[in-house]
């Protein structure tokens, strides 16, 4: 395996650091350590194109074909070189030498790939053949979008036996809002029923980015239409285990990146304690 030419940090999420194809370490500021990534989408293709995406040359598609042999190989590879190797010691700050979770993100909608309940199989037999923490989680970060597909579905049932969780995109809750950030026109209906799907196959996280757009928080109606959705949610006994809130730090790579600043701590804070009230957990990230 490729050595990475300096440590690992927070603002480098870069997927060749060791270069592999589809296994890649980072510290992920939101798991509070190292962070295990499992790209699917190699090719940089995603059904959405978030404003703030920091993934360079992004395009519209899905995942390629996942060889799952290579895959297999470059995984069992990494975790005995984390688990066994030096790679602990020489490549990650020592506030972070901990190994938080296996994370499918990468460079776009890694549920695209016709392989993914194939992949979670993957995956949950591969480390069982490491001495890995036990309470080490197995993550879907996803726009949510292809939950309803019968063999995502049959995946995050899989990943609900590995200690899983799904963290769910939900950036805005009006259509206005969605098309801007997110250049998706799915409809709220749509958002509602994956989310519902989502839960109740796999532990599910809301997970919401929050930012200025041409130095402007989000609008107190996009505010009052996120909280009245999530709200919803709950009144409709969605089991949610609560929302993932997080500001920006790295660059986008999208057209939009120079509108595109952080919102103030106090500004974060309340909206923070805001969805608090409605009797959600929130963790955030400033």
């Amino acid at each position: 395996m490729q050595q990475v030419s300096k440590p690992l940090n927070t603002s480098d999420h870069s997927r060749d650091k060791v270069g592999l194809t589809y296994v890649y370490p980072v510290v992920s500021r939101r798991a509070g350590g190292v962070s295990i990534g499992i790209n699917l989408n190699p090719n940089n293709a995603c059904n959405w194109r978030c404003i703030y995406c920091q993934v360079p040359d992004l395009t519209r598609g899905a995942a390629p074909p996942i060889i799952l042999e290579k895959l297999e190989i470059e995984l069992r590879g990494f975790l005995q070189e984390l688990v066994c190797g030096n790679f602990m010691q020489t490549q990650v700050p020592p506030e972070a030498r901990t190994i938080k979770d296996i994370a499918l993100s990468g460079n776009g909608e890694p549920t695209s790939a016709k392989e993914f309940e194939q992949v979670i199989e993957l995956i949950g037999r591969v480390k069982k053949e490491f001495p890995l923490p036990e309470n080490l989680k197995l993550v879907l970060i996803t726009n949510g979008s292809l939950i309803n597909r019968p063999h995502v579905l049959a995946g995050l049932k899989q990943m609900a036996c590995l200690n899983g969780e799904v963290w769910f995109k939900l950036d805005s809750a009006t259509r206005e809002g969605r098309l801007r950030i997110n250049n998706t026109r799915m409809s709220l209906r749509q958002v509602r029923e994956n989310i519902s799907l989502s839960a109740s196959a796999c532990p599910t996280w809301l997970q919401t980015c929050v930012f200025n757009l041409d130095a402007q928080p989000p609008s107190e109606k996009e505010t009052a239409a996120y909280l009245k959705f999530a709200d919803s949610l709950l009144q409709e006994g969605v089991p949610l285990k609560g929302v993932l809130v997080y500001g920006i730090i790295r660059p986008s790579f999208q057209p939009e990146s120079e509108s595109l600043s952080r919102v103030d701590k106090t500004w974060f804070d309340l909206f923070c304690n805001r969805i608090r009230k409605l009797g959600l957990e929130v963790k955030p990230n400033y």
